[in-house]
């Protein structure tokens, strides 16, 4: 079991957040983390790591198809031993939680 500082444990939530960056959505062509997918990144000392993150609608048929991509890119992090991803539908999901990139890309203003 590695003991992280808690510098090193922000370093790799860093690089974590980094590789969710390749997760992107299909139908909007925009990756999950500037759409403001992504709600909280938990990182253990045994490298298990979870993921908490909503959808833009409940009845998304791309749930799993994100979390296929989630796991796959978060093979790249040498740290992550382990990957949950939990949806969570609170707080919603609305287009005030994606980044200015997402929004122009989009044309939303």
């Amino acid at each position: 079991m590695a003991n992280y500082t808690a510098e090193e444990v922000e370093k790799i939530k860093d690089h974590i957040l980094s590789a969710l960056e390749g997760v992107i959505d299909p139908e909007l062509g925009v990756d999950i983390i500037n759409l403001g997918l992504i709600y909280a990144i938990e990182f253990d000392d045994t490298g298990r790591t979870e993921i908490q993150m909503t959808l833009t609608t409940m009845g998304c048929p791309l749930a799993d198809l994100l979390t296929d991509q989630i796991h796959d890119v978060l093979k790249e992090v040498p740290e992550v031993t382990e990957v949950e991803v939990k949806l969570v539908w609170y707080p919603a999901w609305s287009v005030d939680k994606m980044s200015r990139y997402a929004r122009i890309a989009l044309g939303i203003r």
